[in-house]
């Protein structure tokens, strides 16, 4: 027994109950698709929250932030900020089964920011693959016996190269026979001439040997073939996970969201078994607890908690989108936040027990090795790497660790705008074909990520990275929270999730939504203009014309809002400015759940239609609302609700 969709002239079959009568309740979107299962859900949103920056830059900022000391605002902004946000982004995107577009029928007029999120996305879509393609070259360069990083006897090494191994039977250099003979205060002076003049063998190799960095950002110099066969490999990978949308996707996060703690448990505990880790745990943990008095370190922490969340990225829209309906997405926010912050936690002691050891062997303070970002991925930690035995198994673990991180976060990145463009344009043939929209996708931010493989392209990285997606991010999501809670109406807001959970949020999370929230946002917007500083990279300063290209590309994500706003103003009906903004702000009439078994109250309009599941022909459409307005007319009804002939709702 089946009950048939018409959809655009395509029908699908939904499974009934066996009672006569009553069509089942799947809570599934047939046409668009769901998860498989809950977990599914939640490995793909931990994949996607959890990313390099957990591993390369919560270390980093704990550790110059008070240690311990940082733990507890970074706690305080997760309670009141991060896990609110996640929860309010989820709720939205699973009431309305749709991208981070179709979600702004709640209120047409914002649609804009929805083209925001998709620019934020693009960016950080094209530069996170060039990451990971670097991470894909040093893997499969940790494939032999010996880490081309370990020695300075190397063709692109220079005379200031100072290892921290020395090979069999050879003295690098003067400072490391100088290090074995004088002592005392002779010692100490020595190590601070070696500390100053030092380039390690890791540093070199990543810049002459990998990058082959120019002088400029302006001179690209040529393409590096290496990284781009790396980035074309990156690009594969993503599209064949992606293959089949979040069905195919839904079953690599098994693997790739879960194995990386597997990496990070071994490299643990591998750390604090060396000499001088629990130095370096001590470094990292060790609270200051003066600097918590620091405006500064409350910002850091607002800004890591929103940056790592994912927050105004539109994934976790998108994400949501594919949920079935009554799913605990209130549950799944907390888990997933917490997981999220837990593993930057460990990720820290697995970092700086590799970096106390690295400092015991150098005698030096741990934080003359400390670094964050690229500079900790492919400089530092390698280094270190090279001190272990066995170098090249630690070495390929790690860098694997980090390609899985990465594909986590592009999975979610690509399926955001391949998710927009086949809601937003909705006909059949792109539903049916959404393969070809993600092949296109990914070939279009592969040719977009070919400038980052030249020589000048970890300055274009960097700069996409620090600008890109920054204070846009947060005034994307301050804008969104004014959207739902006081344009459309918080109260309206609560009856949704109420509705579609079972039970109304809880009062905590209301008033974060409302007040609590939105003040901490803009006190992270605040923080972010008052700390400005112009990028640098090493001794590298950019030049102006680069930095005005990075507000550019900042400002692209939000002029989308206000243009987007004026043009739907434009297009609204009524005489006045008043009455077209008024009528702009009102939710579209197919604002709602996307089934039309779930559209009851202010959403059980007689006829009505999820967007999602069903796409009539304008000709049809028109068609049976003359014959219901014929029926009507006649007052023909069935006993049970149902109608005679075609009368049947479509879903």
């Amino acid at each position: 027994m089946a009950y048939l969709l018409q959809s655009g002239g395509r029908l699908d079959t939904v499974p009934l109950k066996p009672v006569p009568g009553e069509p089942v309740k799947t809570d599934k979107i047939s046409r668009r698709g769901n998860w498989g299962n809950q977990i599914e859900f939640i490995l793909t949103s931990v994949g996607y929250a959890v990313g390099l920056g957990n591993v390369w830059r919560f270390p980093y900022l704990c550790y110059r932030n008070g240690g311990g000391a940082f733990m507890f605002p970074y706690f305080i902004m997760l309670v009141f900020c991060g896990i609110p946000l996640f929860f309010l982004e989820l709720s939205f995107g699973q009431f309305a089964s749709q991208g981070c577009l179709g979600v702004w029928r709640i209120s047409p007029m914002f649609k804009g920011v929805g083209y925001g999120m998709m620019v934020v996305s693009t960016y950080i879509g094209i530069y996170y693959n060039v990451v990971i393609c670097i991470a894909f070259y040093y893997f499969f360069s940790s494939m032999t016996n010996l880490l081309p990083w370990t020695y300075c006897n190397n063709p692109w090494n220079t005379p200031t190269c100072n290892g921290v191994v020395t090979p069999r039977g050879i003295n690098n250099t003067l400072a490391n026979v100088t290090r074995s003979l004088v002592t005392g205060a002779a010692e100490v002076a020595v190590e601070v001439v070696n500390k100053t003049k030092r380039t390690s063998p890791s540093e070199e190799y990543w810049k002459h040997y990998v990058l082959q960095i120019s002088d400029d950002i302006g001179n690209f110099g040529e393409v590096r073939l290496p990284i781009l066969g790396c980035l074309a490999v990156s690009w594969v990978v993503v599209f064949l996970c992606l293959i089949r949308g979040v069905k195919s996707s839904g079953k690599v996060v098994y693997f790739t969201a879960t194995f990386p703690y597997v990496v990070l448990t071994i490299l643990f505990i591998r750390g604090i078994t060396l000499e001088g880790a629990v130095t370096g745990i001590k470094y990292y943990l060790t609270p200051q607890w003066h600097k918590i008095l620091d405006a500064k370190v409350w910002g850091d922490a607002a800004s890591q908690i929103f940056y790592s969340l994912g927050c105004a990225w539109g994934g976790l829209i998108t994400m949501a989108s594919y949920n079935k309906f009554h799913n605990n997405c209130y549950r799944d926010s907390i888990i997933i936040s917490i997981t999220n912050c837990a593993t930057s936690v460990y990720a820290g002691f697995v970092i700086f027990s590799i970096l106390g050891f690295m400092a015991h062997h150098l005698n030096v303070d741990v934080s003359e090795v400390a670094d964050h970002g690229p500079g900790l991925a492919f400089v530092a930690y390698p280094e270190a790497l090279t001190l272990l035995p066995i170098s090249p198994l630690w070495s390929l673990l790690f860098f694997f660790m980090l390609i899985l991180l990465g594909l986590g976060t592009q999975f979610c990145l690509l399926e955001t705008l391949v998710t927009a463009i086949v809601d937003e344009i909705g006909t059949d043939w792109i539903v049916r074909n959404k393969t070809v929209v993600t092949g296109g996708v990914a070939i279009v931010g592969f040719l977009l990520g070919v400038p980052l493989t030249t020589q000048a392209g970890i300055y274009w990285l960097l700069l996409m990275d620090n600008y890109a997606a920054s204070f846009s991010l947060v005034i994307i999501s301050c804008i969104m929270c004014i959207c739902i809670m006081y344009v459309y109406g918080h109260k309206k807001y609560f009856k949704d999730v109420e509705m579609m959970l079972g039970f109304p949020p809880p009062i905590f999370f209301r008033v974060c939504w409302r007040f609590v929230s939105p003040i901490i946002i803009s006190f992270i917007l605040i923080f972010t203009v008052i700390q400005y500083k112009p990028i640098t990279y090493n001794d590298y300063v950019y030049p102006g014309w680069s930095l005005a290209i990075g507000f550019l590309m900042a400002m692209s994500s939000v002029i989308c809002i206000p243009i987007y706003a004026l043009y739907k103003i434009a297009k609204s009906e009524g005489t006045t400015f008043l009455e077209r903004l008024k009528n702009s702000c009102k939710p579209d009439v197919k604002w709602g759940p996307a089934l039309n078994e779930h559209r009851i109250g202010l959403y059980a309009t007689p006829g009505s239609e999820g967007e999602v599941e069903v796409r009539p022909l304008k000709e049809e459409l028109k068609e049976k609302e003359d014959e219901k307005r014929d029926e009507i007319s006649l007052t023909i009804q069935g006993s049970n609700g149902s109608t005679a002939h075609n009368t049947t709702p479509s879903a």
